[in-house]
């Protein structure tokens, strides 16, 4: 009976994120694993300056320092508005979230994001208007 009690619990966990729709929902998630979340600490994270391997970048340096505005890649590919209030669809998905802080997160900083970046840049991310 206990092993069954942990399974439910352990399904009821990973069902949320699959039924997360909105970027409020997305910071939701996040939140329930690290805590209450920082606007401004997201913006910091977003600016921040990361040297790593003889290079300097940051998130801004391929989204641009305005995050209403498309960036590129450094392959020249165009990245939509990282603002939900700039494009609708950022911050719908919780697999694409995932796949992009992991993919980004790697990239810049050299490993994953924790759940406190990530709700803190969601959090800065639904703040600009």
């Amino acid at each position: 009976m206990k092993i069954l009690t942990i399974i439910l619990a352990l399904g009821a966990v990973a069902v949320p994120p699959a039924l997360a729709e909105t970027p409020q929902q997305i910071l939701a998630l996040y939140q329930q694993q690290a805590g209450p979340a920082s606007a401004a600490r997201g913006e910091a994270f977003f600016r921040a300056r990361i040297s790593r391997d003889g290079q300097t970048g940051s998130c801004a340096s391929c989204h641009t320092d305005n995050p209403k505005a498309a960036g590129k890649t450094r392959a020249n590919k165009a990245i939509e508005p990282l603002a939900p209030v700039a494009n609708a669809e950022r911050f719908t998905d919780p697999a694409k979230v995932e796949k992009w802080f992991r993919r980004n997160c790697k990239d810049v900083l050299g490993r994953e994001c924790t759940a406190q970046e990530k709700a803190d840049f969601v959090a800065f991310l639904i703040s600009v208007k």
